[in-house]
């Protein structure tokens, strides 16, 4: 059964000016319609090169308990490793079907690796305008070869190269935002199941899209993992829900966004936000982005770390082993 790319829809779609109808979101949805277009408040941006860690650390504390989201520069991850890694993307989403084809998710597959279109399950059996590209990155005994691209040839080395920097970003900020809840340093990072603990790349691919006003590159939702670290392209899309209303994100070149997953709020027992966002498309650009999901191993349980429980501090979540918690929230079941 051949499934059907949103990238060659977008190519019919162009030459007609229309959409077709399962990718026409409701009103409520609809970002001419629910974008705020009033003066809209900045997403933080925190210097990690700042020499003063008490006001580095106060930051981003600050931003992961009001917002679920900021962004970083001077993170340490060379500009030139970021563009090189955008490149390579670029280039297999830009190779002729059948290579891209060779990297695709089976279709009886449980896991979510390799190229695709469908992920969510959506109540109103609407679609995202998005293809998109899942492999592991790290741990090296979690990496499946078989779904990274083998076209360009740089690829695997750029990623490569690309995992060992975002494991250390991870590092800071997670020990960063252990021990604004008081905790020793490594207390989140074990949370997460500590060195079991998995990097999924995802290269989001939104082809240019004739009605930008009715569709959604990906619908609003909170991210599955614990922490998401996020570069994309200079197209603007992502859009954050605060105080009621959905704001178009800045895009500051270079800087690494950063989102609160689920697996930190359930671990902070709700101290730390995970951010609503979505992603908007463009008309007549190619918006891309590369997320990478610090997740727990399958059978990891995680729920409230014991050391934040008390009696003024009861558990607000139910503890789940990640795979049940993911199957639970991708078919909609109730989670607590």
């Amino acid at each position: 059964m051949e499934i059907e790319r949103v990238q060659d829809i977008s190519s019919s779609s162009l030459r007609t000016e229309a959409i077709p109808l399962e990718f026409i979101r409701s009103e409520k949805e609809q970002p001419a319609i629910t974008t705020f277009r009033g003066p809209t408040p900045a997403i933080p941006v925190v210097d990690l090169s700042d020499p003063d860690e008490e006001s580095v650390a106060r930051a981003v504390v600050k931003a992961s308990e009001e917002w679920g989201i900021f962004q970083v520069v001077n993170h340490g991850i060379p500009t030139e490793l970021i563009k090189r890694l955008q490149e390579v993307g670029r280039t297999f989403f830009e190779l002729p079907s059948s290579e891209k084809e060779s990297v695709a998710k089976p279709v009886d597959a449980k896991d979510i690796e390799g190229y695709g279109t469908k992920l969510q399950k959506e109540v109103e059996g609407k679609k995202a305008w998005v293809d998109h590209l899942f492999h592991r990155i790290w741990p090296p005994s979690c990496v499946n070869y078989s779904f990274w691209p083998k076209n360009p040839p740089e690829y695997r080395e750029v990623n490569e190269e690309y995992a060992l920097h975002v494991k250390k970003l991870s590092e800071t900020l997670l020990g960063i935002l252990s021990e604004g809840l008081g905790l020793r340093r490594e207390a989140l990072r074990e949370g997460l199941g500590g060195d079991l603990a998995e990097f999924m790349m995802k290269i989001n691919y939104y082809p240019p899209c004739p009605r930008p006003d009715l569709a959604l590159g990906v619908p609003a939702h909170t991210d599955l993992s614990g922490i998401t670290l996020l570069v994309p392209n200079e197209v603007p899309g992502l859009q954050v829900f605060k105080d009621d209303h959905w704001f178009d994100a800045e895009y500051i070149p270079s800087a690494v966004i950063v989102h609160i997953g689920d697996q930190i709020l359930r671990l902070s027992n709700g101290r730390y936000k995970n951010v609503l966002h979505r992603t908007t498309v463009d008309k007549d650009r190619t918006r891309m982005s590369w997320p990478v999901f610090l997740e727990p191993h399958r059978e990891m349980v995680v729920g409230p770390l014991p050391e934040l429980i008390s009696d003024g501090n009861l558990p607000k979540y139910k503890p789940f082993a990640f795979k049940d918690y993911s199957y639970r929230k991708l078919n909609k079941l109730p989670l607590d």
